[in-house]
């Protein structure tokens, strides 16, 4: 993987983006097993519904684990200094994630040349479901 250079990135450039395959039942199910995360009202129907939820939905740390696919395509993960996150809407079963970054500041800090990064995970209709920051150094 190329480290990208902090010199030949801008304020304003944007991450090669990540879309995900829609949100399905097998998804869901998948993620459960491997997270451990067995919440019923993402894997449940009834026990959703009596939730007062249409249906199950996607686990908010799945989408979490796509924005940090986001990064580490872009920097190894040894280069991120920084991650966090907010949920602000549900994914629904047939959303469609898709991640995105914009490099939002430049700095040095510690002996490092690092960029903020402002993130986003929405759905197909551009409704944002997670919100986040990353502050990762670059080569």
């Amino acid at each position: 993987m190329n480290i990208p250079r902090f010199d030949d990135v801008q304020v304003g450039d944007a991450l090669p983006p990540l879309v995900l395959p829609p949100i399905n039942r097998t998804t869901l199910a998948l993620y459960a097993g491997a997270s451990g995360d067995h919440n019923q009202v993402h894997i449940d129907l009834d026990f959703a519904r009596k939730s007062r939820q249409p249906d199950v939905f996607a686990h908010g740390m799945l989408s979490a684990a796509y924005l940090g696919r986001l990064l580490t395509a872009w920097v190894p993960q040894s280069r991120i200094r920084h991650f966090s996150m907010r949920f602000v809407g549900i994914t629904h079963l047939g959303h469609v994630p898709t991640c995105s970054g914009r490099i939002v500041e430049k700095f040095e800090a510690d002996g490092e040349q690092r960029v903020r990064i402002e993130l986003l995970c929405a759905n197909q209709y551009g409704e944002p479901r997670l919100t986040g920051e990353a502050v990762v150094a670059l080569a």
